[in-house]
């Protein structure tokens, strides 16, 4: 049995809150406009990526921790979709847009091997 982890100690967990944050730093200078339309949706789809990390944590039956995952993996996607269309749209320049998608690439296959992990744990408590 591994070392019991706070949820603020979880690197994916850490990395999912510092990607939302940085979002909401860039999305907040922009326009009324662009706020409220792309940056609403680019601000929701990044907040649950941590959000729903924490509620899997929360979680007793492995297979709702997983369906929990699988949700902040999909906001993850749907974050590199606002990120594009924000960069496409202008209201990004390249050294924003490719930090976010750096961001974005660390954090993929993190996730991924944290899914991974529950997975093996649930097999292993059967």
């Amino acid at each position: 049995m591994g070392k019991y982890q706070e949820l603020e100690e979880i690197e994916v967990y850490q990395l999912a809150v510092a990607l939302a944050d940085r979002i909401w730093e860039i999305v907040s200078s922009w326009s009324y406009f662009a706020r409220d339309t792309v940056g609403k949706q680019m601000v929701r789809a990044v907040d649950s990526i941590a959000a729903n990390i924490a509620e899997s944590y929360g979680r007793y039956h492995y297979g709702d921790k997983l369906n929990f995952l699988y949700y902040s993996r999909g906001s993850l996607y749907e974050t590199k979709h606002w990120v594009g269309c924000s960069h496409g749209r202008g209201l990004m320049n390249d050294t924003i847009f490719d930090d976010l998608m750096n961001r974005m690439r660390i954090l993929a296959p993190k996730l991924n091997a944290y899914i991974s992990s529950k997975r093996q744990q649930r097999t292993r408590s059967k």
